[in-house]
């Protein structure tokens, strides 16, 4: 596995949203964007838990998949990933752009079992993942 980038975006979601987020992730790789996703960063033989942990405190942006399916998990290992991006977000300049919460069905920020620090950024929807150029470029 390469190391951490400081320019990487870190993909957090839950494992029954995977499909939506490699869409999400590859739209992002094809605009460009390192991408930390971690179906395809992680090997057998490696200390995952570590190398997680490592690409949250590194990256310089942590995009969180919430959907029907995190709201039903009340205990998940994203919500481990949910839980370092947010503190991390405590030792950061207020209006630093760093949390970035994608909804890829119905759920909405109101009632979403997220963080706070979730609730005090923009959300964006992606539909099933489906990425367009726009959310990619900015």
């Amino acid at each position: 596995m390469a190391d951490a980038t400081p320019h990487a975006v870190f993909l957090s979601y839950a494992s029954q949203d995977a499909a939506a987020a490699r869409r999400i992730c590859e739209a992002l790789r094809a605009a460009g964007l390192e991408v930390w996703f971690d179906q395809r960063e992680l090997r057998g033989g490696d200390t995952w838990d570590q190398k997680i942990r490592q690409q949250i405190k590194e990256c310089a942006l942590f995009v969180a998949v919430v959907s029907a399916n995190t709201q039903s998990r009340r205990e998940a290992y994203f919500r481990l990933e949910w839980k370092l991006a947010d503190e991390r977000t405590h030792l950061m300049a207020k209006g630093t752009p760093f949390l970035l919460p994608v909804s890829i069905d119905a759920t909405t920020e109101r009632g979403a079992l997220v963080p706070d620090s979730f609730l005090t950024v923009q959300w964006t929807r992606l539909p099933e993942g489906e990425t367009t150029p726009a959310f990619a470029s900015r």
